[in-house]
Formats: C-alpha cells, sequence, structure tokens
C-alpha cells in the first residue's frame, strides 16, 4: 500500500503541471507585435532542441545496445538499457514541456504586467510552476515505477533510470549553455557596447537568439540538470537503503520525495506580496517549513528512526543556506555586486578583477555548509544519512525549480515589451521583474550546484559500498585499498581534480568560438543592411542557425568525455577510479560556485549601473560592467551549471558499469 503514496505524488505533480499548462493557455497574448516576437522566440527554441534531440538519440541507442551487450558477459541486468532509455525519455520531456509553456508564457507576462506587476508576477511564476512539478512528477513516478515492478532488484537496474538522465542532462546544459551565451555575447558587444543601442532593440540581429537561449539553457537545460540531481539522489537512497537494516529502508526516500511534492503544491499559495522577491521567498520558505512537519510525521508514522529525518532536515537547511549565500554575493541590492559597479569605474580590468574575487570568496559558506552536512548527516545514520540529505535538499524542488524558471520568463517579457514599445512604465514593471529573476536564478544555480555535490558525494559512497560487497562476493582476496598511500588512488585523485577545468576550458573555448562567429554576423548585418539608419531590416534567424550549428557542434567532446573518462578509469583501476571520483567532485564543486557567482556578481553589477547609478546607461562604467557581464555569461551559464552535472554523471556512469570493473579484477 506504501507503494502507491510516491505514485499518487507524481501522479499529481504531473496533473499539477497540466493544469497550469492549460491556465496559461486561456491568458491573451497581447498584440500582434507580441504575439510576433514570441513565435519568433518559440519557433526557434524548438528548432534548437529537435536538432539538439537527434544528436542525443544517436548517443542513446548506442549506450544502450552497448549496455544490452554487457549484460552478457557481466552482472549488469539488462533492464538496466530499459531503465535507462526511460530515464532519458523522462528527462528530455520534462525539459521540453517546461520550454514550450515558457517560451508561449513570456508574451504573457508581459501582457500581464500592464495590469500591474504582481499580475505578470503570477503569469511568470505559474510558467516556472509548470516545468517545477514536470520535472519532479516524472522524476517520482518514473523511479517508484521501477521500484514498484522490480522490488528488491530495482536498486541496481535504476542506476540506468540515472545514468540517462545525467546524459541528457549535460548535452543540455552545455549545448543550451553554448548557444544562449553564443548569442548574448554577440548581442551585447556590438549592440550595447559598440553601437550604443538597448539591450533587447529589436533592430539588434541577435535579440531573438538571444532570448531563444534564455530558454533552452535556463528552462530546458536546468530542467534537465535539476531532474537528474533528483532522482539520483533518491536513488543512491534506495541503494543505500538496501545495505542497512532501518525499517522501511528503501521505500523510505520514495514516500519523502512525494512528501515534498505535496508540501511544494500546499506552498504555492503562499506566492502572494505586493514585493515580487518576497513574494517568491514565501513560497520557499513555506514549503520549507510545510515539509519538514510532513516529513517528521512520515518518520514517526514509519519507523520512528529519527536519525534518518534529522539527516533531511540537515540538507534542506544546508539548500537554503547555500541559497541566502549565492542571493549575498550575486544580489545587485548587496555590498559584492556593488563593489564590483564601483571597481567599473576605472575600467573593464578592475570590474573583472573584483567580480573574481567576490566569486572566489563566496566558496567558504557553501563548501563549510555542505561539509558540516555531510559530517552530521554521516553521523546521524552513516551513509544512508548522507544520501538522505541529498533528498531533504532536493525535497521541494517542485516550488524552488518553479522560482528559477520564472527567471527566463521574466527576461523575455521585458526584452518583448522593449522590442513591443509598450511603453515606459510597462517596461520598467518587466525590468523589475527581470531583476528579481536574476537573483532567484543566481539562486537557482547555486541551489543546483550544492545539490549535485552532495548528491554526488551519495553516489561516491554507494559506489565504494557497492563495490566492496560485491568484491566479498565474486574475488574474496581482493581488498580495496583507499589508503593516500596507494599511488593509484593518488594518481586517479590528481586526474578527477584536473578533469573539470580541462571540461570548463572546452566549454569556455566553445561559446568563444561560436560568440565570434555570432559578433562578426551582426557587424555584417549592421554594416550591410544598413540596420541603424532605418534603412534594412536585421535577418534574426541566420543568427539563430549560428547559434544552433555551433552549440551543436561543440557540445559532444566534453559530454563525451563525462562518460569515457571513468569507463576507461574503472577498467584500469578501481581505486583510480575512487581517486578520479573524489578530485573531480572537490575542485567541479569549488570550480562551479566560483565562476557562476562570479558571472552572477558581475551581471546584476550591471543591472545596479543600468537602475542609473554610477552615471546609468551609456557611461564609461556601464560600458566596462557589460564587458565584466560579457565575460561572466559563459561562466555562470555554460561553464558552471555544466560542471555540477559532470560531477554526477561520473559517478552514476561509474556505478552502471561496476559489475565490468568488478569482472576485470585480478
Amino acid at each position: 500500500m506504501l507503494e502507491l503514496v510516491p505514485l499518487l505524488g507524481g501522479g499529481a505533480a504531473i496533473i499539477l503541471s497540466l493544469f497550469l499548462a492549460y491556465y496559461l493557455s486561456r491568458k491573451p497574448r497581447g498584440n500582434k507585435k507580441m504575439e510576433e516576437i514570441s513565435d519568433y522566440i518559440h519557433k526557434g527554441a524548438l528548432a534548437f532542441l529537435k536538432e539538439e534531440y537527434k544528436i542525443i538519440a544517436v548517443f542513446v541507442i548506442v549506450i544502450s545496445i552497448l549496455l544490452l551487450l554487457l549484460s552478457h558477459y557481466t552482472d549488469i541486468p539488462y533492464e538496466t538499457s530499459i531503465a535507462f532509455i526511460v530515464g532519458a525519455f523522462f528527462s528530455a520531456l520534462a525539459g521540453n514541456i517546461g520550454m514550450r509553456i515558457a517560451t508561449k508564457a513570456n508574451a504573457r507576462a508581459a501582457q500581464a504586467s500592464r495590469k500591474g506587476i504582481l499580475d505578470g508576477l503570477m503569469i511568470a511564476f505559474s510558467s516556472g510552476a509548470v516545468m517545477g512539478m514536470a520535472v519532479v512528477g516524472l522524476g517520482l513516478l518514473g523511479v517508484a515505477t521501477f521500484y514498484v515492478v522490480y522490488g528488491g532488484r530495482a536498486a541496481g537496474i535504476l542506476f540506468g533510470f540515472g545514468f540517462g538522465a545525467s546524459s541528457i542532462a549535460l548535452f543540455a546544459r552545455v549545448g543550451g549553455g553554448i548557444y544562449t551565451k553564443s548569442a548574448d555575447i554577440g548581442a551585447d558587444l556590438v549592440g550595447k557596447v559598440e553601437e550604443g543601442i538597448p539591450e533587447d532593440d529589436p533592430r539588434n540581429p541577435a535579440v531573438i537568439a538571444d532570448n531563444v537561449g534564455d530558454n533552452v539553457g535556463d528552462v530546458a537545460g536546468m530542467g534537465a540538470d535539476l531532474f537528474e540531481s533528483y532522482v539520483d539522489s533518491i536513488i543512491s537512497a534506495i541503494s543505500l537503503g538496501a545495505l542497512v537494516s532501518y525499517a522501511y529502508s528503501q521505500i523510505y526516500p520514495l514516500l519523502i520525495a512525494a512528501v515534498g511534492i505535496f508540501s511544494s503544491m500546499i506552498a504555492m499559495v503562499f506566492v502572494r506580496s505586493k514585493n515580487p522577491y518576497a513574494a517568491l521567498r514565501n513560497g520557499l520558505f513555506g514549503a520549507a517549513i510545510l515539509f519538514i512537519i510532513f516529513a517528521f510525521i512520515t518518520t514517526y508514522m514509519l519507523n520512528k528512526e529519527y536519525g534518518l529525518f534529522y539527516s533531511i532536515v540537515v540538507g534542506l537547511i544546508d539548500g537554503l543556506i547555500i541559497g541566502i549565500s549565492t542571493e549575498y554575493f550575486t544580489s545587485h541590492q548587496r555590498k559584492p555586486a556593488r563593489k564590483i559597479a564601483e571597481a567599473a569605474k576605472r575600467g573593464a580590468a578592475t570590474n573583472i578583477l573584483e567580480g573574481m574575487s567576490v566569486g572566489m570568496i563566496s566558496t567558504a559558506i557553501p563548501i563549510i555548509s555542505t561539509a558540516i552536512a555531510m559530517v552530521i548527516a554521516h553521523e546521524f545514520a552513516n551513509f544512508y544519512g548522507v544520501a538522505l540529505a541529498a533528498v531533504g535538499m532536493l525535497s521541494t524542488l517542485g516550488i524552488s525549480l518553479a522560482t528559477d524558471c520564472y527567471g527566463p520568463v521574466a527576461d523575455n517579457a521585458a526584452g518583448i515589451s522593449e522590442m513591443a514599445e509598450l511603453g515606459e512604465e510597462i517596461r520598467r514593471r518587466t525590468e523589475e521583474l527581470d531583476a528579481v529573476g536574476n537573483t532567484t536564478a543566481a539562486m537557482g544555480k547555486g541551489f543546483a550546484i550544492g545539490s549535485a555535490a552532495i548528491t554526488a558525494l551519495a553516489l561516491i559512497f554507494t559506489f565504494f559500498e557497492k563495490a566492496t560487497r560485491l568484491l566479498e562476493k565474486t574475488n574474496p582476496n581482493y581488498h580495496l585499498n583507499i589508503s593516500l598511500t596507494n599511488p593509484y588512488l593518488m594518481a586517479g585523485l590528481f586526474m578527477g581534480a584536473m578533469l573539470p577545468f580541462i571540461f570548463s576550458a572546452l566549454t569556455l573555448g566553445a561559446v568563444g568560438r561560436t560568440a565570434e562567429k555570432m559578433v562578426d554576423e551582426v557587424r555584417r548585418q549592421f554594416k550591410e543592411y544598413k540596420i541603424l539608419e532605418g534603412k534594412g531590416k536585421p535577418d534574426y534567424e541566420q543568427c539563430i542557425r549560428i547559434a544552433t550549428k555551433g552549440a551543436l557542434k561543440e557540445m559532444v567532446l566534453p559530454s563525451l568525455l563525462a562518460v569515457i573518462v571513468p569507463i576507461a578509469m574503472g577498467i584500469w583501476k578501481i581505486e583510480a577510479l575512487i581517486g578520479l571520483l573524489a578530485g573531480s567532485t572537490a575542485t567541479g564543486f569549488l570550480l562551479a560556485i566560483f565562476l557562476a557567482n562570479a558571472g552572477g556578481a558581475w551581471d546584476n553589477a550591471k543591472k545596479y549601473i543600468e537602475e542609473g547609478n554610477l552615471g546609468g546607461k551609456g557611461s564609461f562604467a556601464h560600458k566596462s560592467a557589460v564587458v565584466g557581464d560579457t565575460v561572466g555569461d559563459p561562466c555562470k551559464d555554460t561553464a558552471g551549471p555544466s560542471l555540477n552535472i559532470l560531477i554526477k554523471l561520473m559517478s552514476i556512469v561509474s556505478l552502471v558499469f561496476l559489475p565490468l570493473f568488478i569482472k576485470l579484477v585480478h
């Protein structure tokens, strides 16, 4: 009977997602100009996803066949390939649903803002809630279905589900990140810096590609990213639950996830306030409080093992601390971003240096908080407690992802109000919504990175425990040596520590190369079409094609790296693979926080100046801040977010192929 609860939770989330999508479809889209711009963005985003999914489909087919072949020669269950396909499909489906709604809700949010700022807020938030509920609904429904069908065998099979979700997430994050930032850089460097026109001026040839990028990167990409964190944390807890003696230990993570969904659904009624930022925070903190109450009741009714409950709460608190820390270091209302803006008065170099300093120092609180959370959770319930902390951190994902995906919709609404010439008052309202969206997006990225780190830790512990037990059965004379005196482990540790830097170099370089083509194209159109003189019109489609082609070409190598390296390392030596996972998790977590927070702070420092401070738009400080923001864009929207998928994907790949590594041990 208990198995029905997670199925009910997942189903309820999907039903709410569909209801919200219907609710949004009934809202007016504004005038013809607004509809036309929204349709451009919608078609451009879908065109990119269609081409991206063609490449992903090939990858999914190849890996599925490989897993089937290996099932004949190793102890990898043949059902793992089925789970891999389902995980990949559900991840892609969640991202696709969210992005379709977001690209239709942008004009509706702009139109609603004509009535009032809170009307625009509710449209943008409801759009984000479609994504949030689709992610948690499909994630929990998928994992729970495999658990119900396969029972005790589900733990091993579900690693395939996580592998599929992680693969889609990496392609979506890397590809979407390259797309969005190459378009953004092209639009900013030529339009704002060289020509001095507004950010969303319809005369800018890259402006539509830029708005498309907000959706493929921060909606589809973020959705796939957190979908994999969500399911991987639950899968890890189920797997470790099979190794401990607590009552209901395997189904407990599923029940806690269902409780989180119901808490998020109820908390949506708290998103009410005259202040948009306060409204969103009301929802987040309301969901957290409700979840703690419901999780305690669930624990009391099931097993009265309060150490498990404490582990969950520790993870939830860690997530809130990381979110608040990120908000402090990136918000334009706080001292760090304003110091960066002040530095822009002396030039782009000082602006960039101050931003790097802020990004580096911002790593302290998340790292210390997560380290303490891991130790406390381990004290309460060993490795199982760490996995539950990850589940706890992601428990209210339904509403936290809604507040994050609100950002791109608000950003697009601001752009549409500028391009459709809705007037100064509407532009001011949508810009205020956009400013709140920048902060929630930065908090969302910090939360995603934090959840990735603790999920990766749980997966590493799962790998070690499963490897130890499998070796005891198949090769009792071989004992894993994870001492720091083991040269294989240290070799893997160093290579793992290196990998996030190589990965970031590939993704940042990809953005740079694609952006160069975009800059050249925007300059060409301004010159040849004489757009600024009013003699010609911009060719938006060509800029969309450049961003699409560049992103699809450049995303393959870094994505394959995350799959090939751990397999090669595991075939060489299991201890080396453990070192690789530990090293990449440590430096990947640090580097991701640094890149995401520095980029967010540069962005909001620019926004602070654009509000009329330090000379306002067009001033020397503003031009310097735009350069800093341009440097920060691929840091916060491509390399940084992609790293959190890298560290999880390598761990889940290692778990899927562990039977192969065990078979090769001599």
